[in-house]
């Protein structure tokens, strides 16, 4: 009866997004991007023998959890053919071209036929999915053709519908993973407990991705001469709730200057960001063409670089925390800069981590904001103290990726 559900709500969903793909562009650009899919899979596959790779990701942050073990699979294995699939628009839109990838594609639904069909026309020699992707079919046939099938970076509660009473089809998708790559402790004492044994705690490969990313070399002059000598604030994938109580900070400290990443980058949207601004906003596209240093404020409508400007901050604000929540706070802290986030915080264990060293500073308000921007202001050595937390845990955490390869170099010596 569960798995009829299943099917069933497999083919609404479908549904669902085809009729929205009439009025919206990115439900046009998810039926758009599967069509044909057959096709278009048999030609990109290779005619030799080389390993297949296929590593599958939902959408463009779980592309960036999974990208340092991409990446070290590329180093070691250069002469295998890499597959990578997305769920959403937006994680393909962004990598469809990407070089780690000799074929980058969108997933199509979890069916009995469809799935079937892809694992066969891929044929893969190693399978991973990174962090929240669990589909019943993909699963069943990846494990009856005994194909070596992993999740990476995985993190589990006792609330999830895996671990209900009434959880036993979607905890059956678990047992299908070859092994399952945990974040914490937490999570593997909950899978011990239902009976799934294979599952290592590697940490969170995100921790691998900043530190990374943290060392590579940042080539925005343009941003450079903007923010010299400066107090700056780096806002990053913002929402208009965050951008009121930035306005306000801006209004009480005249003399600060923002760099803002808002989430979303249509024209409404950034007219709507430069007039809370009064005149003081700048695009970046626009730099080349305008004088920067008269502007307070640069709003960054170009993709792909926000996780290389934190560095440029004093302070750092991630964006989210007055809706749904905040994203990914580590491309911040790994900067070593106190982090001001919104009071929707609780589901990410990062923001509480950081929370409770100091680092991490929830506001409820633009006052709020006001008051801890002042106090650290005020206070050096509490601002150098903030600092060194936020660099110190996010070195403690690095290195999931190097336990997730030296186990596939272990247990796949052939590979």
């Amino acid at each position: 009866m569960t798995k009829l559900l299943y099917v069933l709500g497999i083919g609404c969903y479908g549904m669902a997004i085809h009729l929205a793909a009439i009025f919206h562009g990115k439900a046009r650009a998810w039926v758009q991007g599967r069509q044909h899919w057959r096709q278009h899979l048999k030609e990109a596959m290779p005619s030799d023998k080389r390993h297949r790779i296929w590593f599958h990701c939902a959408s463009l942050g779980e592309f960036e959890q999974g990208r340092p073990v991409l990446e070290q699979i590329r180093k070691e294995f250069p002469g295998h053919f890499i597959l990578l699939s997305f769920f959403s628009p937006s994680g393909y839109e962004a990598k469809k071209n990407d070089p780690l990838a000799d074929h980058v594609c969108y997933l199509p639904l979890d069916g009995a036929r469809s799935s079937r069909q892809f694992v066969e026309i891929v044929s893969p020699s190693l399978v991973f999915f990174v962090k929240y992707e669990f589909w019943y079919f993909y699963g069943k046939f990846l494990h009856e053709r005994k194909i070596p099938f992993f999740c990476l970076s995985a993190i589990f509660r006792p609330g999830q519908i895996f671990f209900k009473p009434w959880g036993v089809f979607f905890r059956k998708i678990l047992t299908r993973y070859s092994h399952l790559f945990v974040q914490d402790q937490a999570s593997l004492e909950l899978l011990y407990k239902n009976r799934i044994p294979s599952v290592t705690v590697s940490g969170d490969t995100r921790f691998d991705r900043v530190m990374e990313n943290s060392r590579r070399k940042a080539d925005f002059p343009l941003i450079e001469q903007f923010t010299s000598g400066q107090l700056t604030l780096v806002a990053g994938s913002t929402w208009p709730e965050d951008e009121k109580v930035l306005a306000a900070l801006m209004k009480e400290v005249p003399t600060l200057k923002m760099i803002i990443a808002p989430h979303e980058l249509g024209e409404s949207r950034l007219r709507k960001l430069e007039s809370r601004f009064e005149g003081k906003a700048l695009r970046y596209s626009q730099l080349g063409s305008s004088p920067g240093q008269q502007a307070s404020v640069l709003i960054i409508d170009s993709i792909g670089m926000l996780s290389l400007l934190y560095r440029y901050g004093k302070y750092a604000y991630l964006g989210g925390g007055f809706g749904s929540g905040i994203h990914n706070i580590l491309e911040a802290a790994v900067y070593g800069k106190p982090v001001f986030f919104g009071p929707h915080f609780n589901k990410f264990r990062e923001a509480r981590d950081l929370k409770a060293m100091g680092g991490g500073i929830p506001v409820k308000n633009a006052a709020a904001l006001l008051q801890a921007f002042d106090r650290l202001e005020n206070d050096p050595e509490q601002y150098r103290l903030l600092c060194q937390k936020n660099q110190k845990y996010i070195e403690d955490r690095k290195g999931a990726t190097e336990i997730l390869m030296n186990y596939l170099r272990i247990n796949f010596v052939n590979f």
